[in-house]
């Protein structure tokens, strides 16, 4: 019988000895393409996503799940999506997803990104000052968790832009039974936010299947909303990324 070396594995890759940054520049510049030393401009890279043939599927679907800043990161998913020419037929999302989904389904094709942008700029944007760079110079990873984690701490305090503010009582102090007695901050900015990004119109024509839940609080069960079924607005998506007790159901 063969001896078996229990100590090979094909499968398993060498450990590159650079930093994880450095990796990923590394596999960054691999992957860009270039002719004759230069990036090719972007047309190309346009047209060559144009003739790229459309996967084999009846329907193509986004799954945006929640999750806060994981929103940041879908909305760089589906810039590279777009460039692929991969655009979905269905959108099903919650909390922050499905405000990234609302935002595209909403949207007509060439002003999908740029929505996506606008938003994220907005509610990430640092009203006072842009102090971090300024003030911190130091990088690395310990540098970016500690400003991240002062970064969240003044967003609870004061609120982000266009997204949520803190009202000025608690909760408790409110009368029973009002929306401010239920939730610590006031998210009729991100209401505003939503129908000024939004074409709810286009949104509900279906041109883009959209699908989001929320949870009922009377019974804590799912509740489901689908542009076949319903016609969806602003405070069903508001409802999908409710969070008490900070934000309101």
């Amino acid at each position: 019988m063969a001896e078996t070396d229990h100590n090979y594995s094909p499968l398993a890759p060498a450990i590159s000895p650079l930093p994880p940054d450095e990796r990923r520049r590394a596999r960054a510049a691999e992957s860009s393409p270039h002719l004759g030393g230069s990036q090719l401009p972007a047309t190309a890279n346009r047209i060559r996503a144009a003739t790229r043939p459309r996967p084999p599927f009846e329907c193509i679907a986004l799954l945006l799940q929640g999750g806060g800043a994981l929103g940041a990161y879908q909305a760089g998913v589906y810039e590279a999506l777009t460039k692929a020419d991969l655009d979905p037929d269905w959108i099903a999302g919650v909390s922050i997803g499905a405000i990234n989904g609302a935002l595209i389904a909403g949207n007509s094709p060439e002003n999908r990104v740029d929505r996506l942008r606008a938003f994220w700029e907005r509610v990430t944007a640092k009203p006072y000052c842009d102090w971090s760079e300024r003030l911190f110079p130091a990088k690395g990873d310990a540098a970016r968790q500690w400003l991240n984690q002062v970064s969240a701490n003044i967003a609870l305090i004061g609120g982000a832009p266009g997204f949520f503010t803190p009202r000025l009582l608690a909760p408790w102090l409110y009368p029973p039974g009002t929306i401010a007695a239920t939730s610590a901050y006031d998210t009729s900015s991100l209401k505003a936010t939503l129908e000024e990004l939004i074409d709810f119109d286009r949104l509900d024509a279906g041109t883009i299947r959209f699908s989001i839940s929320a949870v009922n609080v009377r019974t804590g069960n799912f509740v489901y909303f689908d542009t076949r079924t319903h016609t969806i607005g602003p405070e069903h998506i508001m409802a999908s990324g409710a969070l008490p007790p900070d934000f309101p159901q």
